[in-house]
């Protein structure tokens, strides 16, 4: 049996327990955010995805 779960859902559900929990305040999380926004349009983008789409394949046991 599969589980599909998006990675925004993921992250996200780690931002609110890092709000909630570790008391991280709203903007700090917000600024990140951000910064994740502008990172994605830089050239480091396709090693940032090719990255985590390997780090998702070895959760999913599917690596070769």
């Amino acid at each position: 049996m599969t589980v599909s779960l998006p990675l925004v859902f993921v992250l996200g559900v780690i931002a609110w327990a890092a709000i909630k929990c570790l008391g991280i305040r709203l903007w700090v999380a917000v600024v990140i955010a951000l910064f994740g926004f502008w990172l994605s349009h830089t050239i480091l983008a396709p090693a940032i995805e090719s990255g985590t789409r390997t780090g998702v394949d070895v959760v999913n046991g599917t690596h070769e």
